[in-house]
């Protein structure tokens, strides 16, 4: 081989080694910080709903689910945070690896924001912020909000956690 096609192979070597070192920085600063896209789907439902003020005549929709039987805690049934109960008062539940969630899983499969959980029309919908390796409602990978009817289980890595009354 002629030393001109040999300094092309390594330089396109060293480009190629290149990429791949940029790849891997990429998604460790997102596993890190977040993907812009977990930011954009996590203030996305916020955006349409109509001002606070304008809700005020409607009776409160946590108090009006609770009567009608609706969960009022989240319980983790499996992994290393098993027997965590945390109350649902209506404000949205971050999970993840980040140490800003609302229930911290230190799990390997887990993402630092990895789903949130929040009340919506009455209901509580499960919502997966661009995780890795995915967030499941009963046996069906979450790839839009779904509502989370009480006692499915919902598994994110390890962790399963319900809703329950």
């Amino acid at each position: 081989m002629s030393p001109f096609t040999l300094t092309l192979i390594k330089l396109a070597f060293l480009a190629v080694l290149w990429l791949f070192v940029i790849a891997a920085v990429g998604v460790i600063r997102a596993d890190l910080f977040g993907s812009k896209a977990a930011t954009k789907a996590a203030a996305r439902p916020s955006q349409p709903r109509p001002p606070k003020a304008s809700r005020q005549p409607k009776p409160p929709r946590p108090q009006r689910s609770a009567q009608h039987g609706a969960p009022t805690k989240l319980v983790v049934v499996q992994g290393e945070r098993a027997g965590t109960v945390i109350d649902l008062t209506g404000v949205p539940i971050t999970i993840g690896r980040a140490n800003d969630a609302t229930l911290v899983v230190t799990d390997d499969y887990a993402s630092s924001r990895h789903a949130r959980i929040f009340a919506q029309d009455g209901q509580w919908i499960v919502e997966d912020l661009g995780s890795t390796n995915g967030t499941y409602l009963g046996r069906t990978k979450v790839s839009r909000p779904m509502p989370v009817p009480p006692g499915v289980p919902v598994r994110i890595g390890k962790t399963v956690i319900e809703l329950r009354k």
